[in-house]
């Protein structure tokens, strides 16, 4: 999967791992959707490195796979940012 489609998947995944995990963030919206967006690689990234293949076009795995590193890097940042 391209480079566009992962920024794709990282805008939505950011927006939904807003929605699941609501609260007061550091930085607002659009550091929500960056974030989403670095996710969403990082989460292709990790779930390549797991075995779950090779995750390719839009698809159902792909988008779990995109909003679970989306959570990961978010819950991360909160961590960090307090």
């Amino acid at each position: 999967m391209g480079i566009f489609s992962w920024i794709i998947f990282g805008l939505i995944a950011g927006v939904l791992a807003k929605w699941i995990m609501p609260g007061k963030d550091p930085g607002g919206f659009i550091v929500t959707i960056l974030i989403g967006i670095a996710g969403a690689v990082v989460g292709g990234y990790i779930g390549t490195l797991l075995g779950f293949g090779d995750v390719t076009g839009f698809n159902f795995r792909s988008f779990f796979v995109a909003i679970g590193g989306a959570l990961l890097l978010l819950f991360g940042y909160r961590k960090l940012k307090g």
